[in-house]
């Protein structure tokens, strides 16, 4: 009898884990801060939205009628099963969620501002949630999926105009205002999805052009306990070959490998950017999905 895998079996479990709290979150969000200030989300879910301001039905039931002709599309031309499963449990939760909540779930407040921002907020960790789990909440992201395979279309390009598309659909039903409220809404929201995917920028690439690279480097070994990249470069104008240095540090050694640098050489040319994510020794662990 084959041995049950119970590392992959964890792992699945924690993925819909994570799509269901996931799902509970938007759910929340949508009924405490968008529903009871007309505010439309993007999606699917913001067409259930418009319907209910215009017929009273309930937002999830509709969201979740919807996504079924998209589904059976996806099944058949945009991912097949490896997809859907999930895709299926994360909208059914959040359209059930929606309408159980709806009536236990108080309006939180009237205040625009905080409205906009912690609908925003909710929505873009439940996404996010839903995501880290290997799921999709459906709707415009199966439509995005089949533009692209049918017209070519890129997939972010046919986010941006489906959801363009809803909102303006959406500015006869609860005017002007509400609209542009909902655009903060979803750029919040976006922004929150890629810290609860990536994590915040918590670290800092530097690349180093010195013509001391060789002083940088063991002072940063010294000081700083960092591992140093050392690449080949060449002057793109005298042609002469030069040592390139690549570090990654912390946010907060950011300032003390400055010091190293003009320390060794003030006339280092040096380049900081963000790192959004790093994996690896001295950061966090790399894992497999399954891990």
């Amino acid at each position: 009898m084959k041995k049950l895998d119970w590392r992959k079996w964890a792992s699945v479990a924690r993925d819909y884990l994570l799509i269901t709290v996931g799902a509970l979150v938007i759910a929340a969000g949508t009924d405490m801060f968008l529903v009871p200030n007309r505010v439309v989300s993007t999606g699917v879910t913001g067409l259930g939205m418009l319907a209910h301001y215009l017929f009273h039905t309930p937002v999830g039931l509709v969201t979740l009628l919807l996504n079924v002709p998209l589904f059976i599309a996806g099944l058949r031309w945009a991912g097949g099963w490896s997809f859907g499963l999930r895709t299926v449990y994360a909208v059914a939760v959040m359209a059930a969620g929606i309408d159980l909540l709806a009536g236990i779930l108080p309006q939180v407040t009237e205040d625009a501002l905080i409205y906009t921002l912690f609908g925003g907020l909710l929505d873009g960790v439940g996404i996010g949630l839903v995501l880290g789990g290997r799921g999709t909440t459906g709707g415009s992201d199966i439509i995005a999926r089949l533009l692209h395979r049918w017209r070519g279309v890129a997939y972010g390009q046919a986010l941006l105009v489906i959801n363009g598309l809803i909102l303006l659909a959406s500015l006869p039903v609860v005017g002007l205002t509400p609209v542009l409220y909902a655009l903060v809404v979803n750029f919040v929201s976006s922004r929150v999805v890629d810290v609860v995917l990536e994590g915040p920028s918590y670290a800092r690439a530097v690349t180093i052009v010195s013509a001391r690279p060789d002083v940088i480097r063991s002072a940063l070994l010294a000081q700083l306990d960092r591992g140093v990249t050392v690449l080949e470069g060449k002057g793109g104008y005298t042609g002469a070959p030069y040592e390139v240095l690549l570090c990654v540090v912390a946010r907060s050694e950011l300032n003390q490998l400055k010091q190293i640098i003009a320390a060794a050489d003030p006339q280092a040319f040096v380049i900081v950017t963000e790192a959004q994510e790093v994996l690896g020794q001295g950061f966090r662990p790399v894992k497999t999905a399954e891990s």
